[in-house]
């Protein structure tokens, strides 16, 4: 059987992958779409929030609170990411991690995907996901517990490129960290490592505009038949055996997930390829960056560049021998201490 990849967890791939069949001993069948991926910490609280973009669109969130904060006013963080994923999955983690070393934390899923609202399912854009961080430093600005001058972002994997694109903007936001950082504007419209050639642009454009004779005759937007192989046949490239690692096994598998299931609708890189992120990256300063990457991770030149290209203070953090997805959930991988010291110093 036969499996083709339109577009990848974080991008469009250059060219279709073909997978075959391998038997795996990993089952999510029987997991219930309410399941986090990690355990909640008796240090803090979670509680279900809804809030709404300035676009309209209602989204889901988790508040993590740490336990017994009375009437103090602390700092606070928005998370989200990695692309396609959902706040049961590595936000939410992050944000059980960090509400308890004294941070308000929301984990929230993006517009049109996992609870929150918006139609039609599966698809964005680098202004909406943009909004979406925005949004949530107005939910967390309104909370009774929340100091508005201490608010910063953290975002994950292809949310790292938002996060830092909303700091660009949103002059509330006092400070920004990215793990797995992916541009999915660049990704998408030049290739990994920008080896798309012209050629090759103009055939995948050429694919995804014929594409939207198709949904506009169907009426709705078609969507790929699986995002992942699912099973592996071993001759993979390495970055896709280790998303399949994560999203495809107990591990990270969730049901609302793209990045466990179908994935985004099929033109959903339309928009990435024709809009550029981080234009104006450099206006991010005077306020802190961190940039988290792992040292053998495909997307570690995205942080590299990113760094190379805004101005100061920022940091850029690799971890020895990390992959992309380590930074996703391997609590004795992630630097924690490191973005915690960060934003302490920074959100004072």
């Amino acid at each position: 059987m036969k499996f083709k990849i339109i577009t990848t967890i974080s991008t469009i791939l250059l060219s279709s992958l073909t997978f075959g069949q391998m038997k795996t001993t990993n089952s999510t069948k029987s997991m219930d779409k309410d399941h986090y991926t990690f355990q909640l910490s008796d240090k803090v609280t979670r509680q279900k929030v809804t809030f709404k973009t300035r676009y309209g669109i209602t989204l889901s969130g988790d508040l993590y609170l740490p336990k017994n904060i009375g009437t103090e006013k602390l700092a606070a963080l928005a998370i989200s990411g990695p692309f396609g994923a959902v706040k049961e999955q590595s936000s939410g983690l992050y944000a059980n991690e960090m509400a308890q070393r004294g941070f308000i934390v929301l984990a929230f899923d993006p517009s049109y995907t996992g609870e929150s609202g918006g139609e039609p399912r599966n698809v964005t854009s680098p202004d909406i996901s943009t909004e979406d961080f925005s949004a949530a430093v107005d939910f967390l600005g309104l909370h009774k517990n929340v100091d508005r001058n201490k608010i910063g972002i953290i975002g994950i994997c292809g949310f790292g490129g938002f996060a830092l694109n909303a700091t660009v903007v949103d002059k509330r936001v006092k400070a920004v960290a990215t793990t797995s950082m992916y541009d999915i504007s660049r990704v998408s419209a030049r290739g990994y490592n920008d080896k798309m050639t012209e050629e090759e642009r103009t055939k995948v454009l050429e694919k995804l505009s014929a594409q939207r004779w198709t949904d506009v005759e169907n009426g709705k937007p078609a969507y790929p038949d699986t995002h992942l192989p699912e099973k592996l046949t071993g001759n993979e490239p390495q970055f896709v055996k280790d998303y399949f690692d994560y999203y495809k096994t107990p591990r990270g598998y969730h049901e609302r997930s793209l990045n466990s299931t179908n994935g985004w609708t099929i033109t959903n890189a339309l928009s990435f390829m024709n809009m550029p992120l981080l234009t104006y990256l450099k206006e991010i300063s005077p306020r802190p960056m961190l940039l988290i990457a792992g040292e053998n991770a495909h997307s570690r030149y995205m942080s590299e560049d990113i760094y190379k290209e805004a101005s100061e203070p920022k940091e850029l953090m690799i971890i020895p021998n990390a992959v992309h997805v380590d930074l996703y959930d391997k609590v004795d991988v992630i630097p924690f201490d490191k973005l915690e010291s960060f934003f302490k110093e920074y959100l004072k």
